[in-house]
């Protein structure tokens, strides 16, 4: 696990945060700067730079990673919809170097946004 790594250091304990959900293989923390009116990061605990590293063994680890979002999004109460976005490489938006998804909620999500 990388040192540098923020979202390492928040698995390990090292950063505190608001952990929704936690168990071997993934975390479910709200963000720090939301931007919608529920957003968490749901994350792997092990480290993955980005969804470009992915092979066909992460299948498993993908498919809880996408049931711990679900089971989430109806702890939050977000019955009417919500939105799950990842981003990848610098020009795809993504700011920390560890594979993550954003669970958005709370409002309507329309595209383009605006």
């Amino acid at each position: 696990m990388p040192t540098d790594c923020l979202f390492c250091r928040i698995v390990a304990g090292d950063i505190p945060s608001t952990k929704l959900h936690e168990d071997d293989l993934v975390i479910a923390i709200r963000d720090i700067t939301p931007q919608a009116p529920t957003h968490v990061l749901v994350l792997p605990t092990a480290h993955i730079a980005s969804a470009a590293e992915l092979t066909d063994a992460d299948g498993p680890l993908l498919g809880h990673l996408f049931v711990v979002a679900a089971s989430v999004a109806r702890q939050e109460g977000l019955d009417g919809g919500w939105r799950l976005v990842s981003n990848v490489g610098d020009d795809g938006g993504q700011t920390v170097d560890h594979l993550h998804v954003h669970l958005l909620g709370g409002r309507p999500m329309t595209w383009p946004p605006g």
